[in-house]
């Protein structure tokens, strides 16, 4: 089974219907310079990533706790183990797989190793091949 990713993507940004502005009032040409500068930047990019990643890991493990899947000193344990952001994409793509249900298997798996970029073969559609058990 392929799945390709840039059509599934697709379809979801769809379903969410339109984007709301950015902004409520009109910008000057400067503005929007400054604006392009900023967030077109690969350090905001980065920035940004980094900030979903974070959001991800504080829900994912506010949920835990509340729902009493793991303690609040599971959480303290987590203490400068996710010191950078290589290791908390590694884990947000963790949580993001995992139901709140696994979060004691999870936090007892301790921190996952960094991601590795892949390289994608030359010309080839964005896809993933799901491999069911």
């Amino acid at each position: 089974m392929h799945l390709q990713l840039d059509k599934l993507v697709e379809s979801i940004e769809l379903a969410f219907g339109d984007e709301l502005p950015f902004v409520t009032g009109p910008l000057t040409e400067e503005q929007k310079s400054v604006l392009v500068q900023v967030f077109g930047d690969e350090g905001y990019q980065s920035y940004l990533q980094d900030q979903v990643s974070r959001q991800i890991i504080r829900d994912y493990l506010t949920n835990a706790v509340v729902l009493g899947f793991i303690s609040d000193r599971d959480v303290a344990d987590l203490q400068g183990k996710l010191a950078t952001t290589e290791l908390r994409s590694a884990m947000s793509l963790q949580m993001l797989m995992s139901a709140v249900e696994q979060a004691a298997e999870l936090m007892s798996q301790g921190v996952p190793e960094p991601l590795e970029a892949l390289e994608p073969t030359p010309k080839s559609p964005p896809h993933m091949q799901l491999i069911t058990n």
